[in-house]
């Protein structure tokens, strides 16, 4: 399906920050300093399970979480990732990257609904938003 018919959901469009596309998907963060939190959706219309991508589309959102992921772990020295894609909420397919520590404020349960959302200080996101550019090659 041409990608001109795809659109973000307005609930994720509303909870983050645009950095980007990878050659399948959006990458974006959540609008919460609780955590370092990435989002990737891929831009196909209707997708909703990692199952409605062709296999080819798989692969390639495979190649991203990871290329995100070492990014995340890279430049957060995270203890650990999470990596879901849940959409219980939101049913457009997306995968959460979430980078975790024993000391963040939920450790070690999930993330949602163990804190209220913290806004992100403008300079502090930025900074983390043109390391994660530069670690995905997003420029």
């Amino acid at each position: 399906m041409p990608e001109s018919a795809w659109s973000l959901h307005p609930q994720l469009a509303k909870d983050t920050i645009d950095i980007g596309d990878l050659p399948l998907s959006r990458v974006l963060v959540i609008k919460d300093a609780n955590y370092p939190w990435l989002l990737l959706v891929p831009r196909r219309e209707g997708a909703v399970e990692i199952i409605d991508l062709d296999e080819v589309a798989q692969a390639q959102l495979m190649t991203e979480i990871t290329r995100t992921s070492r990014a995340l772990k890279e430049i957060t020295k995270c203890d650990k990732l999470n990596v879901a894609a849940l959409g219980n909420m939101v049913p457009q397919l997306h995968v959460h990257i979430i980078a975790r520590r024993t000391s963040d404020v939920a450790w070690p349960r999930p993330v949602w609904g163990a804190a209220p959302p913290v806004p992100h200080d403008a300079q502090e996101v930025q900074q983390f938003i043109s390391a994660i550019r530069r670690k995905i090659w997003l420029g």
